[in-house]
């Protein structure tokens, strides 16, 4: 399998952590996004949005990050990433459906602003990562993850983001039940983190 990332996409570090978690090999093929590689003809072909990650297993091409989770939890049959049960399967999905949403237009949002100088109004991407960190935060007081009290592809959908908050000048002091949850995922046998930048709240 051939991974597409870079190193700084959040959405990329999702991928190298679960690969890294189920321990499932993978050649990783950077993407300077910096030069624009992903508007690139050869790069369109693989996801004709200009978007990284981007999974190629044979003939099969995979974009888009929590799609990736699921093509990987199926091929490595790990349901306990991703378990058949309705129930636990619609709470996952939930979760997924939210690191695209509140998650993308919070966290990772104001992280943009820092990192990449995204033309973004802090003001508000910072009030949507507070609120969608309350949801969090109340959720995991009942639960160690967020699908249960066993990790899925939920959490790794929504770590990264979360983690870095703080570079987007989003605190999460406030936050315990976030706080903890995190650590959790930390301590997960084969856990990776992506490389912190020097802004925000991290100097």
């Amino acid at each position: 399998m051939q991974f597409y990332r870079f190193p700084l996409s959040g959405h990329s570090h999702r991928v190298e952590l679960f690969l890294s978690l189920i321990g499932a090999p993978a050649e990783f093929v950077e993407v300077d996004l910096r030069k624009g590689a992903h508007k690139q003809a050869d790069f369109l072909e693989l996801n004709s949005l200009g978007q990284v990650p981007v999974l190629k297993d044979g003939d099969v091409v995979v974009a888009d990050s929590n799609a990736i989770l699921v093509y990987l939890a199926k091929k490595f049959e790990r349901t306990d990433w991703l378990p058949e049960d309705a129930a636990t399967a619609a709470k996952v999905q939930r979760w997924l459906s939210i690191a695209a949403g509140q998650i993308a237009s919070g966290p990772a949002a104001a992280r943009l602003i820092t990192v990449f100088g995204a033309g973004l109004n802090a003001t508000e991407v910072i009030a949507r990562a507070h609120a969608i960190l309350q949801v969090m935060d109340a959720e995991l007081a009942k639960s160690d993850f967020l699908a249960g009290n066993s990790p899925t592809i939920a959490d790794v959908a929504a770590y990264t983001y979360v983690a870095h908050a703080p570079e987007g000048n989003v605190a999460l002091d406030s936050y315990k039940n976030v706080v903890a949850w995190l650590a959790r995922v930390e301590t997960l046998s084969g856990f990776v983190p992506m490389q912190s930048t020097p802004v925000g709240l991290v100097k």
